[in-house]
């Protein structure tokens, strides 16, 4: 499985990463269902699922890396903060977010289901962009190590541990 890579330059205040962000079109079929994502993020050692959407406001996590399975229905995502780009996400689609993406829920349908989770089973925190933390952010996000595998056992390997981060 090939993934789409995305890069986003650091706003002053969404710090996003030099890794890429990777999408996965059609990981899972768009029927497979939340339970097939949290089975294939575990088997691949992303713990601490959970089931929900994508909050609408612009954050980011600076204390772990994130997937997001799409399970059901669709999404219009603005991945990269403010100056990012937005990406139609449906059903079978994952996006792993290296620590400090930004990312946004800018409209779903009230179908949407998504099922998140962390390497390792990594604690996170929510971070909106504020210049005043961007310091503490990024010595955060240094901190972060690079995942052990690929949440859908792709390329992650290849296109993060070859950046030399």
């Amino acid at each position: 499985m090939t993934p789409e890579t995305y890069t986003f330059e650091d706003d002053g205040g969404i710090p996003n990463s030099p890794l890429p962000v990777l999408v996965y079109r059609q990981a899972l079929a768009a029927d497979a269902g939340a339970a097939a994502y949290e089975n294939l993020f575990a088997d691949n050692g992303w713990l601490g699922a959970w089931r929900d959407g994508i909050f609408p406001f612009h954050h980011f996590h600076s204390t772990a890396h994130e997937v997001l399975g799409i399970s059901a229905g669709t999404a219009n995502v603005m991945l990269g903060g403010p100056q990012g780009r937005t990406f139609e996400l449906g059903a079978g689609d994952v996006v792993v977010l290296p620590a400090g993406t930004g990312h946004r829920n800018l409209g779903s349908g009230a179908d949407l289901l998504v099922v998140g989770a962390y390497p390792n089973g990594m604690c996170w925190d929510l971070r909106r962009g504020d210049p005043a933390e961007h310091d503490e952010a990024l010595a955060n996000i240094a901190r972060v190590p690079l995942p052990d595998q690929d949440p859908v056992g792709g390329a992650l390997g290849e296109l993060w541990h070859n950046r030399g981060a």
